[in-house]
């Protein structure tokens, strides 16, 4: 018995006890009950009796903790500005969104069986019926090259985008749209992004961030009744001006002004005065959605002087507005231009959901954004990886050098593996995101890390294709399936966010105030001065960042072992570690936040390193999300493996980044020292095995399932003279091909040919009873199709000069 009270057995419980409850996270009483057995087991003095019985009180006692410890907290941090303080225009931006999964990150411990709930939509027959029908046809319309050339979609195309409402696909049928989720116009969208950038330029604006959108959510009934049967034929092209030339990432600083005034027959009209640039569809546009800042001088709107950002449906055919111009974004052809109003003056009624509505502009757009921005680029983006997977598999096998098809080198292989194993991620990414804005959620913080994420992953890869596809892919002309995209991608990374901004501030920035459990009521708490609601959520935030340290620290030293994995199988891995990287996360985060205060989002070095974090434990969990809800492929796991562990070597560097460039007093040392070097030890992730990679690799180059599920809905051209459909061809052939070239090449080291390349052996191999005679005649197609496969545009001068020429049709898309 007395062995139970030994003092190291003793002491080995109550320090396990320790580790336990500050693991589990146990309320301030627990903690009291456990410095009493502590003071009991060590016989303490009375004194230290005395004083643990008042602390224990106060901290107990809500009413006496509020008096004693809080308010003169609340002192100390307003006077030394420790939390960061929000503007109108941010707290706007804040308020925009919903909290989603990215909530449960910054908690440190994520529920899975939770996460694991959330929707993952499949395509409908319904939707696969348009994709087939209608989207397929769009696709046969017109080349890519051919769009290029001629400046614009033809007329025909312009026609039959309107007579299927591709303008309206957001639209609600009782408005004469197809009523789209935000899945199926994505999926529209990411198949449209596989035939022409400039598809989704001039689809895009109409359906997600234009008039359209604001009229559903804002509109009254008179102007949904009005103007949406008119958007979804067609009738109306819309646009929506917001950025300015003093106004970009800083939105909010519009100058663009409107001022109330009272027109002679009585009624309040707006004069309006803009200047605005970079609007996509603008210089053919016949309705403008227009963002200003509304004066009202003699208050006749009763809403004061200064009534604030405001949104307005401007014809563009009203006196004043100047349209016509065109920029040139990077030689895509799709409409994006600038426009100005000159004293142009329209009725109040013109207001986006009317009077009531004047000075609620920003709050308007930053709700649309909040859900808008996870939709449109991600599908863009996806849609580019997917073909770009398409095309440089099948070119890694029509290519060949030094006698192999090029996918065979390593050198190759890299690339190629990077391009499959991103473009899993990506689709997984874009249906997750789609699925949460379906179900109701407008994810801000989200939504900007598809925006960021897949738009950057987008670059990394087409940046691979090119690399893989050399000369063929800097050739312009029809056969060039690439360059077209290369030179757009920029657009992506720029439009709806610039993605510098969007990573340094919006991500983590916004992140760390709206989705952390207690950081936001910490602020408005302040605010408002109300002492008992920062004095519940600052002792909930100080227990969470105890326990998120623990946490960090413990599955640190067992490699997330202690976690717990809501699935069995291979994939449980890496639910334990993703546990492991949001409990670190959301410690250095507490500890950043209390160390840098307000001045957190000026160091957008480290916050930029923070929202990579928080990126890609996203991006990892909609992976496993996309494996658990497609039925646990066994097929797919080379992509799911490649994927979780890129995402983890990502999620490294970041960590690494952050302990090296943290400049705290005492602690920064320790971080830039002994923890970096456990971390580098015991790192969370590194890249892909050069294994993996080639599994991956292979997976592209081969025909089959794995390789059409990783490129599915995308368009793929059956006719042979189109580009894609040649190299599917000579693709197809050459697999075939490849067995037989391997019988006749293994005849000629056993000594039955003669020692030469095999395709050159094919009528010695025939003569020889080798193959057969189908088998030589299917070799010699498939060498036909490869050599027709790899050739390269070329043009006479005249034909190059002649090419420049731009074809009218803008007057006749106007006319029309």
């Amino acid at each position: 018995m007395n062995n139970l009270f030994h003092p190291a057995i003793v002491s080995f419980t109550l320090v396990f006890l320790f580790v336990l409850l500050s693991y589990i996270g146990v309320p301030l009483w627990v903690w009291s009950l456990y410095v009493a057995v502590l003071l009991a087991v060590f016989h303490a003095p009375i004194w230290s009796w005395v004083l643990f019985g008042t602390v224990a009180v106060v901290l107990n006692v809500p009413r006496l903790r509020r008096i004693v410890i809080t308010s003169p907290l609340i002192y100390s941090i307003k006077s030394l500005n420790i939390l960061p303080k929000i503007s109108d225009t941010e707290r706007a931006a804040i308020e925009a969104g919903t909290v989603w999964v990215d909530g449960e990150f910054f908690s440190g411990k994520p529920d899975f069986p939770l996460i694991n709930t959330e929707p993952y939509p499949q395509i409908t027959p319904e939707l696969q019926a348009f994709l087939d029908g209608p989207v397929e046809q769009v696709c046969r319309m017109a080349t890519d090259w051919e769009i290029y050339r001629r400046k614009d979609l033809p007329p025909e195309m312009w026609d039959y985008l309107k007579q299927e409402r591709f303008f309206g696909m957001m639209i609600p049928k009782e408005y004469g749209g197809l009523g789209f989720s935000n899945f199926a116009y994505s999926t529209v969208m990411t198949k449209l992004a596989s035939r022409s950038f400039t598809h989704v330029a001039t689809v895009g604006v109409t359906n997600s961030l234009g008039p359209a959108k604001l009229l559903l959510r804002y509109g009254t009934p008179e102007q949904k009744n009005y103007y949406l049967p008119r958007l979804a034929r067609g009738e109306e092209i819309p646009c929506f001006a917001l950025t300015e030339p003093t106004a970009g990432s800083d939105a909010a600083s519009i100058k663009s002004e409107g001022v109330v005034f009272k027109g002679e027959d009585g009624k309040l009209y707006l004069g309006l005065n803009w200047k605005k640039r970079y609007i996509t569809l603008g210089a053919i546009a016949t309705l403008l959605g227009l963002a200003f800042r509304l004066r009202d001088p003699e208050n006749l709107l009763g809403k004061g002087e200064e009534v604030g950002i405001t949104c307005a449906l401007i014809p563009t055919e009203t006196s004043g507005v100047v349209l016509g111009k065109r920029h040139d974004p990077m030689g895509v052809p799709f409409y994006n231009s600038p426009t100005e109003g000159h004293d142009v003056v329209v009725s109040v009624d013109q207001i986006i959901g009317g009077v009531e509505q004047a000075g609620q502009g920003w709050k308007m757009l930053m709700q649309s954004l909040a859900a808008g921005r996870g939709i449109s680029f991600p599908a863009t983006c996806t849609g580019v990886a997917k073909l770009v997977a398409r095309v440089t598999g099948a070119h890694a096998i029509v290519r060949q050098q030094f006698g192999l098809p090029i996918g065979r080198f390593e050198g190759i292989e890299e690339p190629l593996a990077r391009i499959g194993g991103l473009a899993y991620l990506m689709e997984a990414a874009r249906v997750y995101t789609c699925g949460a804005v379906d179900k109701g959620e407008q994810p801000a913080v989200i939504s900007a890390i598809a925006k960021y994420n897949l738009t950057e992953l987008s670059r990394k890869v087409i940046n691979d294709g090119m690399d893989i596809l050399g000369g063929a892919g800097i050739c312009r002309g029809p056969r060039n399936l690439l360059a077209n995209i290369y030179t757009a991608t920029p657009i992506s990374i720029t439009v709806e966010g610039a993605n510098i901004l969007t990573r340094t501030m919006m991500i983590f920035g916004q992140g760390a105030i709206r989705c952390h459990p207690y950081v936001y009521s910490e602020i408005v708490a302040l605010n408002q001065s109300d002492v008992t609601a920062f004095d519940h959520a600052f002792w909930n935030h100080i227990g969470s960042m105890v326990r998120n340290g623990f946490r960090a620290l413990l599955l640190s030293i067992s490699r997330g072992y202690l976690a717990r994995s809501p699935i069995e199988g291979p994939t449980a891995r890496y639910y334990r570690k993703l546990e492991w990287a949001s409990a670190s996360f959301a410690f250095l985060s507490d500890l950043a936040l209390f160390c840098f205060g307000g001045t957190l989002k000026r160091r957008e070095k480290l916050t930029g390193r923070f929202a990579d974090i928080l990126s890609w434990m996203y991006l990892g969990t909609a992976t496993l999300r996309r494996f658990e809800a497609e039925g646990c492929l066994a097929d797919d796991l080379p992509f799911v493996h490649w994927s979780m562990q890129y995402t983890f070597a990502q999620i490294q560097q970041a960590f690494e980044g952050i302990f090296n460039n943290m400049p705290i007093p005492v602690l920064g040392i320790l971080f830039r020292g002994p923890i970096a070097w456990w971390w580098r030890l015991n790192p969370i992730g590194t890249l892909p095995s050069d294994e993996l990679g080639s599994e991956v690799a292979r997976s592209l180059q081969t025909p089959g399932q794995r390789r059409d599920r990783l490129t599915a809905s995308i368009h793929i051209p059956s006719d042979v003279n189109e580009a894609l459909g040649r190299l599917e061809r000579a693709f197809l052939l050459s697999s075939q091909a490849e067995p037989i070239l391997k019988t006749i090449k293994l005849a000629s080291l056993v000594g039955k040919l003669p020692k030469q390349r095999p395709e050159r052996l094919i009528a010695e191999a025939l003569e020889a009873g080798v193959i057969s005679t189908a088998e030589a005649e299917l070799i010699r197609e498939a060498e036909s199709a490869r050599n027709d496969a790899i050739q390269v545009d070329a043009f006479t001068l005249l034909e190059y000069q002649q090419g420049s020429s731009v074809f009218e049709t803008t007057k006749e898309l106007i006319r029309a």
